[in-house]
């Protein structure tokens, strides 16, 4: 059995939940879900201007895990862009 997964902390909750290339209609455009955890991550490093351990700190989690997070955000809104798919926000 894993081990439970612990809560991270996430103090911004996303208005807009989705994001689109202009002109193309949803039908036929594929998703890439975003997790709240990887929109905070990318909140605290990119726009709150925090080191990696400070960001850490704030969503309660340890360094490593954190850069995980960051990395698959990373990874995932540079797949949209380059791909032109749509990206979704989920919980």
């Amino acid at each position: 059995m894993p081990r439970p997964r612990l809560g991270r902390r996430v103090r911004f909750n996303p208005q807009i939940t989705y994001f689109k290339p202009r002109g193309v209609p949803l039908r036929i455009l594929n998703e890439v879900e975003l997790t709240k955890e990887e929109l905070e991550a990318l909140r605290l490093k990119n726009l709150e201007n925090l080191d990696q351990n400070e960001c850490a700190e704030e969503m309660k989690t340890s360094q490593s895990t954190f850069q995980r997070i960051l990395s698959s955000a990373y990874k995932k809104i540079s797949l949209a862009l380059i791909k032109g798919q749509a990206i979704k926000i989920i919980k």
